[in-house]
């Protein structure tokens, strides 16, 4: 089944255009998501943590809970991946030829999108309850960092929230087209609508019953042909 403007993408086939493929709205979305993934999970990698000399060992910076470190950076590495995982996407979808393809790929963005704003939201709220309990580590070291990780913890709600909202109306897009009418329908039923002409009817004579043909003729010829008696 050919995939031609299905779910808000170009037809199959099209050659790709790269300065069109970086302004589409929904790769500029998932850039940002990138970036905002990268610096949430390199800020806790690199100072979230501090090593406490007296244990010898290494604690998290939000409260001494190494599970708020460990989950800001899990979420922040999957998202990296999906977000390449989805660029990618975006790059084949317009090669995507079969519209049951590209339904698939739209319903998982949407829904992994749409999960991935709530996850971080949780990390958000996470993060920014621990850090209001933890105590000023000494010299004020990674302070710059795990604040960091929280806002943009919180800035990549709305831009995984942007991106299952394009996934939304792309779905839209492809039900609305499935279930569009394919044929045309009667212009009498439309307002200002004209109506199929009729069948043209010949017209009839005066109504009344035609004479079959040679009838008038045969008449007269048996009228003409009375018998005469002969005369004595």
């Amino acid at each position: 089944m050919d995939a031609g403007g299905a779910y808000g993408g170009g037809k199959a086939g099209v050659p790709f255009d790269p300065i069109q493929f970086v302004q589409r709205p929904q790769v500029i979305l998932r850039a940002v998501c990138l970036l905002f993934a990268i610096i949430v999970f390199g800020c806790i990698s690199s100072q979230g943590y501090l090593l406490d000399k007296e244990e010898n060992k290494e604690y998290c910076l939000y409260n001494k809970d190494n599970n708020a470190c460990n989950y800001g950076v899990g979420i922040g590495v999957i998202a990296f991946l999906a977000s390449i995982g989805f660029l990618v996407g975006e790059f084949m979808f317009e090669q995507m030829s079969s519209v049951k393809t590209r339904k698939h790929y739209v319903i998982g963005d949407l829904g992994f999108s749409g999960f991935w704003a709530f996850m971080y939201f949780v990390g958000f709220c996470y993060l920014t309850n621990e850090w209001s309990k933890s105590d000023s580590p000494e010299g004020g070291y990674g302070v710059n960092n795990v604040q960091a990780a929280i806002a943009f913890s919180f800035f990549s709600i709305f831009s995984w929230a942007g991106c299952a909202w394009f996934a939304f109306q792309r779905f839209r897009q492809g039900t609305d087209s499935a279930f569009a009418p394919s044929y045309e329908a009667d212009p009498g039923s439309m307002p200002g609508g004209a109506p199929y002409a009729s069948y043209p009817v010949g017209q009839e004579g005066d109504g009344g019953y035609q004479e079959p043909p040679f009838s008038g003729n045969q008449t007269r010829g048996a009228v003409g042909t009375d018998f005469q008696a002969p005369a004595y």
